[in-house]
C-alpha cells in the first residue's frame, strides 16, 4: 500500500548513461536533459562536496583549483567511480522531477555497453537503486541504438548498427528483438581527444587540454585525408614544452585525418570482425540494409563514406545520432512490442 503511495504519479525515467553525456528520457514527455557526465567535487577541511553537476562542471574542466576536482565518472563506456555515479544519477534525476522528487520511486531503464561485465552492470544498478529507482532495468547500448534509429529490431531481418561513443564503440548485428552478434571496442570520442592531443605534443611540442582537443574533433575532425591534401586551417593554443610558455600554432584538417587515422582504424576493424562473424542470411540483408552509424562520434567528416570504401557496403548516419540510443532506451520503456528486451539486473 505504502509502495503504491509512493508511486502515485511517478515518472518512469530512461537513462541513457554516457562517458561523455547523459541524457534522461522523461515517460510521455521526451528528453528533457542532455548534460556533460562530469562532477566536480569541492573538498573542505577533508570534507568532501559535490560542487558542481552537468554543464557547469564541464566548463571547470582543467581550470579548478587544488581543492576543487572535475571529475567524469565513467570511463570506457562503464562506472569508475560509483560514489560520484551516483552522486550524478541522484542529481539528474532531481533536476527532472523538481521539488516533488520526495514522493517519486520511479522505474528506471539504464543502457549499458553490451561487453559489460556482470559486476560493471551491477555497480549501474545499485547506483541507480541508491539513487531511488523503485525498480531498475538494463538494455544493451547498440540495441538501445537500433530502436532509436528506427531499425527492424522486430523482424526477421539482419541489420548492423555501429554506435561510436564517448568511451567505446558498439558494432551489433541484430534480428529478432536480439543480438545474433556484437562486439564491443573500447575506443571512442574520448581515444579520438587522446590521439589529437599526443599528435600536437608530438609533432610540436605543444601541450594542449582535452576540452581543446574535443572542440578540435567537433569543428574540423575528418575521417579521410582532404581532396586538397590540406583541407582547413585550425589555430591551436597551448604550452610550449621546450620554453614552457603559451603559444599558439597553426595545423591543417589533413594532420587531424593522421592524428584520428589509429582511432578510426580501431572501429573500422571492429566493424570487419563483426561482419566476418555474421551467419551468411543476415549477411544477406546486411547487403540490402546496409550499416547504421549512431552516436556522436558518426558526426566526424566523412566517416561514413570511409567506411562505406572499407567495406562495401551502403552506409547511413542516423537521422538524429547523439539522441539516438535515449530515444531507443525511452521507447523500449513506453512500448509494450520491446518490453522483451529489457534486462533485469
Amino acid at each position: 500500500m505504502l509502495s503504491r503511495f509512493f508511486k502515485l504519479g511517478s515518472q518512469n525515467l530512461a537513462i541513457d548513461l554516457g562517458t561523455a553525456n547523459t541524457l534522461v528520457y522523461a515517460q510521455d514527455r521526451g528528453i528533457v536533459l542532455n548534460e556533460p557526465s562530469v562532477v566536480a567535487i569541492e573538498t573542505l577541511n577533508g570534507i568532501k562536496r559535490v560542487k558542481a553537476v552537468g554543464d557547469d562542471a564541464k566548463m571547470m574542466m582543467g581550470k579548478t583549483p587544488d581543492n576543487i576536482e572535475a571529475i567524469r565518472p565513467l570511463r570506457d563506456g562503464v562506472i569508475a567511480d560509483i560514489e560520484i555515479a551516483e552522486e550524478m544519477i541522484k542529481h539528474f534525476i532531481r533536476k527532472v522531477n523538481g521539488k516533488r522528487s520526495m514522493f517519486r520511486y520511479p522505474e528506471i531503464v539504464i543502457c549499458v555497453p553490451s561487453g559489460s561485465t556482470s559486476v560493471e552492470r551491477r555497480a549501474i544498478r545499485d547506483a541507480a537503486s541508491n539513487a531511488g529507482a523503485s525498480q531498475v532495468f538494463l538494455i544493451l547500448e547498440p540495441m538501445a541504438a537500433a530502436i532509436g534509429a528506427d531499425m527492424p529490431v522486430t523482424e526477421p531481418v539482419g541489420s548492423m548498427v555501429v554506435d561510436i561513443g564517448g568511451g567505446t564503440t558498439e558494432v551489433a548485428v541484430l534480428s529478432l528483438r536480439g543480438l545474433a552478434y556484437t562486439t564491443s571496442v573500447r575506443v571512442g570520442g574520448d581515444k579520438m581527444d587522446e590521439a589529437i592531443v599526443s599528435y600536437v605534443r608530438r609533432h610540436h611540442n605543444l601541450l594542449i587540454g582535452e576540452a581543446t582537443a574535443e572542440r578540435i574533433k567537433k569543428d574540423y575532425g575528418i575521417a579521410m585525408i582532404p581532396t586538397d591534401g590540406i583541407g582547413e586551417t585550425i589555430h591551436i593554443k597551448g604550452r610550449d614544452l621546450v620554453n614552457g610558455v603559451p603559444k599558439e600554432i597553426t595545423i591543417t584538417q589533413a594532420n587531424i585525418a593522421e592524428a584520428l587515422s589509429e582511432p578510426i582504424g580501431a572501429i573500422v576493424e571492429g566493424v570487419r570482425i563483426a561482419l566476418e562473424n555474421t551467419a551468411p542470411e543476415l549477411a544477406a540483408d546486411i547487403v540490402d540494409q546496409g550499416i547504421v552509424l549512431t552516436g556522436g562520434g558518426a558526426l566526424i567528416k566523412g566517416l561514413d563514406d570511409f567506411l562505406r570504401e572499407e567495406t562495401g557496403l551502403p552506409v547511413s548516419i542516423a537521422e538524429d545520432p547523439l539522441s539516438c540510443v535515449a530515444l531507443g532506451t525511452g521507447r523500449a520503456m513506453e512500448d509494450p512490442i520491446y518490453r522483451g528486451v529489457l534486462m533485469t539486473a
